[in-house]
């Protein structure tokens, strides 16, 4: 009743500032060990069929936490206890910056749909790295989402996802290429072929962490089908499907500016799962994102090839406990058609 009570108070707040009253209510929780664990007990759902061992590492559930929630990493103790299956923080970039003006964040409630501008406002890969390291190794895998600096011109914008993963790669499970934010100028003319498989090559120069590529909802079908095919080709152990969308026409009164995440994505960002899994499933690694907010809609990204999930916006509507109703709803559907595992699912549809 307490949680719920909080979570309708944030509801009526400012979005952004609710998202940050939010995070320093899970900062302060994880600095009390007893309630940790309370809170721990309370949301983890525990149960070897929702495991899968993925570039030897072990993912307890398939719902992650995407981009963007944590940004520097602030909050990784309290959001593992939610029970995540991993975490994804970010997006980081190299030197720290303030992002767009606000108000940068608002609510299509009706639609249970964000609208975001942020423009990667983070501390910093400093910042960034002695958090995770305060934390390291977490409870769960933690992926790092990487961007270039605004100032930085795209044709340097190598240097910076380079750096980027010098630096933090003691402390990450996978690294995630962003280059289909719509929210920094030009980022998503990064989208080409030879400059993916340019940005791959840098970034698996200085490391053998997983490294993935996140691509945008707004492609054409044949355009993201034939960027995967290239991704993979490159050595990227991973895809996620998808970033935010700047399709105005799904919601009623959009923003003049910013990506729009919620349940208006969950078609595009289905059917792209769909179209890049026929081209490279098997080769890589699918994370499917974007209007996922029920077992069901984890069901289907799962028989449609991915192997792991990722929440934002329906855990800003739908509470904290979401993750392990989702969890225990899966389980039913496994039992109901008879597959013994998460992973025994993953592809079916393919």
């Amino acid at each position: 009743m307490f949680e719920s009570a909080i979570h309708s108070l944030l509801l009526r707040l400012e979005p952004e500032a609710a998202h940050g009253l939010a995070m320093s209510g899970l900062r302060g929780l994880q600095r009390v060990a007893p309630a940790l664990q309370l809170f721990e007990r309370q949301h983890r759902l525990v149960d070897s069929r929702l495991v899968q061992e993925i570039w030897g590492r072990q993912f307890p559930n398939p719902i992650g936490l995407a981009a963007g929630f944590d940004k520097d990493a602030v909050a990784v103790p309290a959001l593992a206890a939610m029970g995540f299956g991993f975490l994804e923080v970010g997006t980081v970039t190299p030197t720290p910056q303030a992002g767009n003006p606000r108000p940068r964040l608002f609510r299509h409630r009706e639609l249970r749909s964000l609208q975001n501008s942020m423009g990667f406002n983070n501390a910093g890969m400093e910042s960034l790295r002695r958090r995770l390291a305060k934390n390291w190794p977490a409870p769960v895998p933690i992926g790092v989402n990487i961007g270039k600096n605004r100032q930085t011109e795209l044709s340097a914008a190598a240097k910076d996802y380079s750096l980027l993963v010098q630096h933090l790669k003691a402390t990450a499970d996978y690294f995630v290429i962003n280059i289909s934010s719509p929210n920094t100028p030009g980022l998503r003319d990064l989208q080409r072929g030879e400059t993916v498989a340019r940005l791959l090559e840098v970034c698996r120069k200085e490391t053998d962490t997983p490294v993935l590529v996140k691509l945008s909802p707004d492609m054409e079908d044949q355009a993201a089908a034939d960027l995967a095919r290239v991704a993979a080709d490159g050595g990227a152990a991973g895809l996620i499907l998808t970033n935010t969308t700047v399709d105005y026409s799904l919601v009623p009164e959009p923003q003049p500016n910013g990506g729009l995440s919620g349940r208006v994505l969950r078609r595009r960002s289905l059917e792209l799962l769909k179209v890049v899994a026929s081209e490279v499933f098997g080769r890589c690694v699918l994370v499917s994102v974007g209007g996922i907010e029920s077992a069901a809609d984890v069901y289907a990204r799962l028989r449609a090839g991915a192997h792991l999930t990722q929440i934002y916006t329906a855990l800003v509507y739908g509470g904290s406990h979401l993750v392990r109703e989702i969890n225990e709803e899966l389980l039913n559907l496994l039992e109901r058609d008879d597959l013994a595992d998460v992973a025994s699912a993953v592809g079916l549809d393919v």
